[in-house]
């Protein structure tokens, strides 16, 4: 059994891998780790961590884990090519580990050309080819970074409430929430449609991250949602290396 952490920009997920399954999969905000959320976990022969966090958050993950494991973790980082998956970069390791892994998870288990959505605090796009080679991607703010910012860098829009996704907003709420989201719709739907291109075939497209079941309610392309798909590509990497 092995244990796999996921430490995002504001929260960590984990599951224990047991080379079929994902199990005990749970989450808490980043102050709120400590070693009694693993306190019922059974022992595991390894923890692999996948982190875009901070340094001091990853040394105290490390230390959670020596405390209640006995075990060094295995930070996994990105790199020029691992488990059949080209990264695009030249320089690979400045490609976010979780983009990384979202790519290892999708050429695992897709069937063909492929697109990854992941929607968290920023959100990002990669296109993967069937048989492995990464094409590239892009980064863009979240819909909640985005308004985070227009409510932090304006006067005015700071105060208004939020509001409801409309197609023409007729008020200021409904203007900015709309905006942030259908932006990120419009980009997707882009990508995808200029990834089909380059492949010369249909690509499916996955979502996952914290805004991943929004996203999907306003896209009108086929997807599918996979939350745990950078865990996922984490036991891919942990069960090949």
């Amino acid at each position: 059994m092995k244990l796999l952490i996921d430490i995002g920009n504001t929260r960590a997920k984990w599951a224990l891998w047991n080379g079929a399954d994902l199990q005990a999969t749970d989450a808490a905000l980043h102050g709120d780790i400590d070693v009694s959320k693993w306190r019922d976990l059974p022992t595991v022969a390894s923890v692999w961590v996948a982190s875009v966090a901070s340094n001091a958050q990853n040394e105290h993950v490390a230390a959670l884990v020596k405390q209640r494991f006995g075990l060094t973790a295995q930070f996994v980082h990105s790199r020029a090519q691992a488990c059949g998956v080209r990264n695009a970069y030249a320089q690979p390791e400045r490609l976010g580990v979780d983009r990384f892994l979202t790519l290892i998870a999708t050429h695992a288990y897709a069937q063909g050309p492929s697109v990854i959505a992941s929607c968290g605090t920023a959100f990002t796009l990669d296109a993967l080819a069937a048989d492995g080679t990464h094409l590239g991607g892009l980064i863009a703010a979240s819909p909640e970074l985005a308004l985070a910012a227009l409510r932090g860098g304006t006067a005015n829009l700071g105060v208004a409430p939020r509001g409801s996704i409309v197609e023409i907003a007729a008020n200021t709420a409904d203007a900015m929430e709309s905006g942030a989201w259908l932006a990120v719709v419009a980009l997707t739907e882009r990508f995808v449609a200029h990834a089909a291109q380059r492949f010369e075939a249909t690509a499916a497209l996955t979502l996952t991250g914290g805004g991943a079941a929004r996203l999907g309610e306003l896209l009108r392309v086929p997807h599918h949602i996979d939350a745990q798909l950078v865990l996922r590509g984490l036991a891919v990497i942990a069960d090949c290396v």
